[in-house]
């Protein structure tokens, strides 16, 4: 599942123009041309971003975003004109802003900082594999490679909490539900899969504690 972001912009080409280059970069976009149409929108799917023009037909953006932050916290770029200026936006609650003309670079720099601000990190490089935090995928090049779902949290864990001693708690508690008896012989199973991945020194075992991933 990709990031998804509404695009409120009353300027269709400039609109489309962001929705390509966002598309193509691998995210779910949408574009309302007014703030009753971001409504709509914002009623029937939930956001990770939103990118807010100031100035729109039938409303200011900056009093818009206000209204939103009583009920979300999506985080929210604004795109606005020199004379908008920038104290207004914050205040309203907004997390960056840019100035037009917009550099698309630019522009994916900065949804990608406040994505991982919000979110947390978003890809992990271990070596010659990349782990995608978000969709719980690992792959080598750009071949995919077969990890169980456990396996995968379980990286995720480690990776989060990278050179840092993880005990076997934290573990049973963020692979195994409550209702799931936690398994010693399972993880034993799932650290000997990682290490046949990473290397074998990539994961120390702490003896009588837990393990930590130094890879």
């Amino acid at each position: 599942m990709s990031y998804s972001i509404l695009i409120v912009e009353d300027d269709s080409l400039f609109a489309e123009t962001i929705e390509d280059f966002l598309t193509l970069e691998g995210y779910s976009v949408d574009v309302a041309g007014t703030i009753k149409e971001a409504r709509n929108y914002l009623y029937f799917k939930k956001y990770d971003l939103i990118l807010l023009d100031v100035n729109l037909p039938d409303g200011i953006g900056f009093e818009f975003l206000k209204e939103l932050r009583a009920e979300l916290e999506t985080p929210t770029i604004f795109l606005t004109s020199k004379s908008d200026g920038t104290k207004s936006g914050f205040l309203s609650g907004a997390d960056d802003y840019l100035v037009k003309p917009v550099d698309l670079e630019e522009l994916l720099l900065r949804i990608k900082a406040v994505l991982k601000r919000a979110y947390g990190q978003e890809v992990a490089d271990i070596g010659d594999f990349r782990f995608d935090m978000r969709r719980l995928e690992l792959k080598k090049g750009e071949e995919f490679v077969d990890l169980n779902l456990k396996e995968l949290k379980l990286l995720e864990l480690f990776i989060k909490n990278r050179n840092k001693s993880v005990s076997k708690e934290q573990i049973f508690d963020y692979l195994w539900s409550v209702d799931e008896v936690a398994s010693d012989g399972a993880l034993r199973v799932y650290i000997n899969r990682l290490k046949k991945l990473f290397g074998k020194d990539a994961i120390t075992n702490i003896r009588g504690f837990g393990y930590r991933f130094e890879k």
